[in-house]
């Protein structure tokens, strides 16, 4: 087990109306609010209206940015920290899922020395300060909710990057799973494969820590149980409430402490190449690169995933560990391979330049340039 660290200051607020906390924390902070949400769901899922209602027993000033994207966008961020600091924004709440929730952080991290937010994501600018940050969450997926990660795309740039600072952690979230019940089933099915890949992150970190190993096989066998029976009954409160907390473990830090990294995060890159490319919901670009890197993989690193396909399958094979997970994508209506959210063979050489100008590869199972092809025809299943 290697040295490390154990950190994490976000106070979670679990359960049913949950959300009647919400003015009594916002007070600790200020009444100055800027508000982000995605689209209309927050409003159909009664979540925007609970949380005006409580800011309003406060008298809060709310501020309110609307309309961020499942793949959250640079010239969003912006926008949003022009409007913070020209309202004198004292606390900034995130209403929504994980590309809200990572917009949020990185303008509250930028509007109080009025930074520019793609100096701070290349770690060009390290930021001193930020404003505090509130979660609603209404989308179990990217775990953002509990951790010190912000992914933001960036058109100009071609790229889809993440950036890691202990100043961004959240000071507080609240999760109630009635607010996850209306969320279609397959942006459902996305968010598992989402958490699950969050576990497969880190358990190909380096080092042993056979600890986060048994987190890990925790995590993925409670959500593949509940998230196959969430997506019959959408609104089983269990149910719901099961696969969100899974969701929040997943990337909280619990799966990462005595490995010598944070975690691998090369599939994900390759996943951040198909959703700038095509726009698809980062869950479906997982879906379809993880079988292709485990394909790619298993005769470099044949232990580990044995290791893996043990824990969770009761197999010491890894075809028959990919064969299974596959399965398990396809029953709960995730794509596994490229064809099926539209993009044809035709785009094989554009995926492939764009993972060369952005030098995919992994922090500790390297994928390198020679590999690309091999990666990309895997994802077609050539």
């Amino acid at each position: 087990m290697e040295n490390f660290t154990a950190y994490n200051p976000v106070h979670i607020h679990f359960g049913k109306q949950v959300i009647r906390e919400l003015s009594k924390t916002v007070s600790q902070y200020g009444k100055n609010v800027l508000l982000i949400y995605g689209g209309g769901s927050v409003k159909k899922n009664n979540s925007y209206n609970d949380t005006i209602s409580q800011l309003s027993k406060i008298n809060a000033n709310v501020v309110e940015y609307s309309g961020i994207k499942p793949n959250p966008l640079l010239e969003d961020v912006e926008k949003a920290i022009k409007l913070g600091i020209e309202n004198k924004i004292e606390i900034v709440i995130a209403l929504g899922g994980g590309s809200v929730i990572d917009t949020a952080k990185l303008v509250a991290l930028c509007i109080p020395d009025n930074l520019e937010p793609w100096s701070v994501m290349k770690y060009r600018t390290i930021p001193k300060k930020t404003l505090p940050t509130i979660i609603i969450l209404t989308l179990a997926a990217t775990g953002s909710e509990m951790n010190s990660l912000s992914v933001i795309q960036n058109p100009e740039t071609q790229e889809k990057i993440g950036v890691n600072n202990p100043l961004i952690y959240p000071n507080h979230a609240f999760l109630d799973p009635e607010y996850t019940f209306s969320v279609p089933k397959n942006y459902t099915a996305y968010g598992i494969v989402d958490l699950i890949s969050h576990t497969f992150e880190s358990f190909f970190a380096g080092g042993e820590s056979h600890l986060a190993d048994r987190f890990v096989q925790a995590i993925i066998l409670e959500t593949m149980r509940y998230g196959q029976l969430v997506l019959d009954e959408p609104e089983n409160y269990e149910y719901r409430a099961n696969i969100m907390w899974n969701a929040t473990c997943a990337l909280n830090g619990i799966t990462a402490y005595g490995r010598s990294r944070n975690g691998d995060w090369g599939t994900h890159a390759v996943g951040h190449t198909l959703s700038f490319l095509y726009d698809i919901p980062h869950g479906a670009s997982l879906s379809i690169a993880y079988p292709a890197w485990f394909k790619l993989q298993k005769n470099k690193i044949p232990e580990r995933i044995k290791k893996l396909a043990n824990l969770i399958f009761n197999t010491n094979s890894c075809d028959d560990f990919i064969s299974k997970l596959e399965a398990f994508f396809r029953h709960i209506g995730a794509p596994i391979r490229l064809p099926e959210i539209g993009v044809d063979i035709s785009k094989k050489d554009e995926i492939i330049a764009l993972m060369i100008k952005n030098k995919i590869t992994g922090f500790n199972v390297k994928i390198e340039e020679a590999d690309y092809e091999k990666i990309v025809d895997l994802m077609f299943s050539i």
